[in-house]
């Protein structure tokens, strides 16, 4: 199947790929040029279609996220980050166009079950990427002196894991509340505040799960089962409700499945990070174990 490009957007591609461009920034220019801004015929929602109003949201969220990438990029270059932290920068960034902007999007405005793929995307996959990849370095360079107060209460946030989890867990249940469950459904503004709290909210929390200080793992260690918890229990009233929560059009059935997604698979990802959390913390302590014994037989 051919694929056609919105103007302008074929020439972004040809530039990207122009041979003075730098390898890193060609292949991102290229990707934001062709998913991003809804140049593939597969992708649901087109940001650039000016003939329908309810695109204007996609199209901030477009030009937010390209901002982003963009800034990151930038900032890579000045500031080069880890290989494994640009790979789970670029692939959290990927898999978030294809969320926000792809079939599923448009799946998830009729089925719950799709939109909760979508809602766990964001939160279990997406979130730890960026958390893992930790872009506040490349941002802030990229940015130089601009923005010092968000950059400092980034930060303070990222070092309260009770806190983070407190936020993120209210926003879970908040948005699952059917009044706004609906309101999301029903008005591109709102869907886009949607995404972007779960976005946020998660990444914070990951971010200061996984990247707990050592004092601070135990605190972390609890907010990721605390979260598990919740998020597995709001998972079963959806599971085991007899009744549909969002709307007589949407079938039992399609919210059962919904429930157990997040759930079964939902809880795995809890697990996992769990999992990581406590082997990164038993390495530390045998590293500052063998960091003494070397003291020792020196002294």
């Amino acid at each position: 199947m051919s694929v056609k490009y919105p103007a302008g957007a074929g020439r972004a591609v040809r530039t990207a790929l122009a041979a003075g461009a730098p390898p890193g920034l060609r292949h991102a220019a290229a990707l934001l040029a062709t998913a991003l801004l809804g140049a593939a015929p597969a992708l649901a929602h087109n940001p650039l279609d000016a003939g329908q109003p309810d695109r204007l949201p996609l199209l901030a969220g477009a030009l937010l996220m390209t901002a982003a990438w963009l800034l990151y990029l930038r900032g890579a270059r000045l500031r080069p980050p880890p290989p494994g932290a640009r790979t789970a920068f670029h692939a959290g960034m990927a898999i978030a166009v294809l969320a926000v902007f792809g079939p599923l999007d448009e799946w998830a405005e009729t089925s719950t079950a799709m939109h909760m793929i979508q809602h766990m995307a964001f939160m279990v996959v997406i979130a730890p990427l960026w958390a893992l990849a930790a872009p506040l370095p490349q941002w802030r360079a990229a940015l130089g002196g601009h923005g010092r107060p968000l950059w400092r209460a980034l930060i303070r946030a990222g070092r309260q894991p009770a806190a983070s989890a407190t936020v993120h867990g209210a926003v879970v249940w908040i948005w699952h509340v059917p009044a706004l469950y609906l309101l999301a459904l029903e008005d591109p503004w709102w869907h886009m505040v949607e995404h972007a709290c779960f976005l946020f909210t998660a990444w914070l929390f990951w971010w200061a799960a996984l990247r707990a200080a050592r004092a601070e793992v135990g605190a972390a260690l609890v907010a990721v089962t605390v979260t598990l918890m919740h998020t597995g229990l709001l998972g079963a009233l959806m599971t085991f409700a007899t009744v549909p929560f969002y709307g007589p059009e949407r079938s039992v059935a399609d919210q059962q499945l919904a429930g157990l997604i997040m759930w079964v698979p939902g809880s795995l990802f809890y697990l996992a990070g769990a999992g990581w959390m406590t082997w990164r913390w038993l390495e530390r302590g045998q590293a500052s174990e063998r960091v003494i014994a070397r003291e020792e037989e020196s002294g």
